[in-house]
């Protein structure tokens, strides 16, 4: 989704700088060795600008990695195959619903290089634009491009608007509006506590991963502190790149600390040595936050004995799968792994992993200080802690508001300021994936089980509200469209499924569609569902099912 990233983006922890030996005889060489080729093959190509002519036979020399397998992975990642496009443009929902398509069509009249993106985070300032800065090596700044409705002359840059998000209470597990601590307190404590009671406090918290999948993260840590004579590695997924999600870029913003002390703290209590963040590029402000607190943290000795490495995405919504962002890592092309193993037991170069989203890591610091029976009480019903839900679309007050885990759709609306434009038509409870459900579900709780039982999840948490001006089809071939151009491709019913949802969703908005359309909608949803290998295939029928199941009138007889 732009262009390729300078020098100051390679991976720095030193790996990989071996000679390449044995001339074009490496068909018997060593895993570890291919390893370490590869783990110097995106730095190769950030460092020539991306995937521009000749850069493929430039690296394949540099790392020893053949040329034609250089260039598979490079043109893997959208932000090292088009390095020719200055500006992207945002056609997520939320950004689609503020007018990306138009402001898409003005800026393509200035004559530069301009392009869709499927999202870049930026949900709450929508329509967001990216623009491709030549200097620095090719850094990224998002800008918000302004729609007053005027001829675009040139690039509309301006400053970001200030998020909306919670107030500022002590109280609160993450906080977002309070201030960063460098102190990490929590971190202090956790070393008096030592591993075994940092990891049963972690389970007594039923903490359940905050990036989509909801799986208990005391399992998580208790399994790779059973591997811990293997050198385990502890990986921050930074991805966020679900439409309708940014809740993420906030804490990095906002609370770098607490997210650098939460993996600390995970890294001595399973016995790692390693930290790594996994961060996409799109988000330049908690890239630059992060790196200030780690500088921070190393001169106040809170990472004496610990290596962090900041490694940068390269434009893959696929990533934010455990396997596919370690295979990334790793310099291949983002394709999730068949499990078992599992990354705990055999991740990253094959060494035990513990993978948590950037939320879940930020809930540690306070459980540790407080208890893990402190964070139970403050979710609703049998849900625990807090969460962080991000709201956009038609909505007063986008942001980013911390509720207790479990409160109801209705109750996060009313705190975001209702719904303008109209009146409550539609809403996803937790990012594309979870679909579309109707205003009359409103009381519905955001928490993974009753979602689940509505036939939608909490996934990411991305709320977006529609009113009732807007075309719940056209919002659902939106969605479909995302999940056909992010597909990683390793699998038939993923690969195919989803240009087919979209043929047909195309149809049906031609002329409304057939009853043989909608039987075949239903019989590709089935095959995804159950043949897909990832979540992606999995969910991406879901909005689908969820426009036919609630929106749709009865079909036409012929």
């Amino acid at each position: 989704m732009g262009k390729g990233r300078g020098k100051d983006n390679s991976r720095g922890n030193g790996e990989g700088k071996g000679g390449r030996g044995g001339g074009h005889h490496r068909l018997h060489d060593e895993p570890r060795r291919r390893d370490a080729d590869h783990l110097r093959l995106l730095p190769a190509f950030d460092a020539l600008g991306g995937l521009r002519p000749g850069a493929s036979a430039v690296v394949s020399l540099e790392t020893g990695v053949p040329q034609a397998t250089a260039y598979g992975v490079a043109s893997f990642f959208h932000l090292i195959a088009r390095p020719d496009v200055d500006v992207r443009v945002c056609t997520g929902l939320s950004c689609q619903m503020a007018g990306a398509d138009d402001l898409l069509a003005r800026l393509r009249t200035v004559g530069a290089a301009v392009d869709p993106c499927t999202c870049l985070g930026q949900c709450d300032r929508a329509p967001a634009t990216l623009r491709t800065d030549t200097g620095g090596g090719g850094h990224f700044t998002p800008l918000h491009a302004q729609r007053d409705g005027t001829a675009v002359t040139g690039w509309l840059q301006t400053e970001l608007a200030a998020p909306n998000l919670s107030a500022d209470d002590a109280e609160l597990v993450i906080n977002l509006a309070g201030e960063d601590d460098p102190t990490w307190a929590a971190a202090q404590r956790a070393a008096a506590l030592g591993g075994d009671a940092v990891v049963a406090e972690i389970s007594a918290a039923k903490l359940r991963g905050r990036g989509g999948a909801g799986f208990p993260a005391g399992f998580k840590w208790a399994a790779v502190r059973r591997n811990a004579a293997r050198d385990p590695v502890i990986i921050c997924n930074a991805d966020e790149g679900e439409p309708g999600t940014f809740k993420d870029r906030e804490v990095m913003a906002q609370r770098p600390h607490l997210l650098l002390e939460g993996m600390a703290i995970a890294a001595r209590a399973v016995g790692a040595s390693e930290l790594i963040i996994y961060l996409r590029a799109e988000f330049a402000a908690p890239r630059e936050a992060l790196l200030g607190a780690i500088v921070q943290a190393r001169a106040a000795g809170h990472l004496d004995g610990l290596r962090v490495e900041l490694a940068l995405g390269h434009g893959a919504y696929i990533c934010g799968e455990e396997t596919a962002l370690i295979e990334a890592l790793e310099g291949k092309r983002g394709m999730p792994r068949h499990k078992p193993p599992f990354p705990t037991d055999s991740g990253y170069l094959g060494r035990p992993t513990l993978m948590n989203n950037v939320e879940t890591f930020a809930c540690v610091p306070a459980i540790i200080l407080r208890g893990g029976a402190w964070f139970c009480g403050l979710g609703r019903g049998d849900a625990t802690g807090t969460k962080l839900y991000p709201i956009s679309g038609d909505v007063a007050r986008p942001g980013v508001y911390e509720l207790p885990l479990g409160v109801s759709f209705a109750e996060l609306l009313a705190v975001a300021g209702g719904v303008t434009g109209g009146a409550l038509l539609a809403f996803s409870p937790g990012g594309a994936s979870s679909g579309l459900l109707p205003g009359h579900m409103a009381d519905v709780a955001l928490d993974f089980g009753p979602l689940q039982a509505a036939g939608s999840m909490l996934g990411s948490a991305g709320v977006v509200v529609l009113n009732d001006t807007r075309d719940v089809l056209k919002a659902t071939l939106t969605r479909a469209r995302f999940f056909r151009d992010e597909s990683c491709g390793q699998c038939a019913p993923c690969r195919v499924g989803t240009q087919v949802l979209v043929r047909l969703l195309e149809r049906m908005a031609h002329d409304g569609g057939s009853v043989a359309d909608r039987e075949a909608l239903e019989r590709v949803s089935w095959e995804m569902e159950e043949g897909s290998i990832c979540g992606l295939g999995q969910a991406a029928p879901i909005p689908v099912r969820h426009l036919m199941q609630h929106f749709l009138q009865a079909p036409p007889t012929s």
